[in-house]
């Protein structure tokens, strides 16, 4: 009679080899996971801040809301507000 004294046997291949795709999903899961949540460097052409008053101003100009008589008091006026101090 034979017998696997201290050898793995035809199912302790299959579960070897099932346990180790698992562990290298798992890590490179995990390593994956971790740059992902590492916090991103800004990047200074990123439009998702608020734009400025004078931006939004131009904007409305440029679309043709606003004539250039108006762009030009409210471009006055906002710029006359920014310079007076605050109490």
């Amino acid at each position: 009679m034979m017998y696997y004294d201290h050898d793995v046997s035809g199912w302790g291949w299959v579960g070897m080899t099932i346990g180790m795709v698992l562990f290298w999903g798992l890590l490179i899961a995990v390593v994956f996971l971790a740059v992902r949540a590492l916090p991103r460097v800004p990047d200074h052409r990123d439009r998702s801040s608020v734009p400025s008053a004078e931006e939004l101003l131009a904007e409305r100009f440029a679309r043709g809301e606003i004539d250039d008589e108006e762009y030009r008091k409210r471009l006055t006026t906002l710029r006359t507000h920014d310079r007076q101090p605050t109490k």
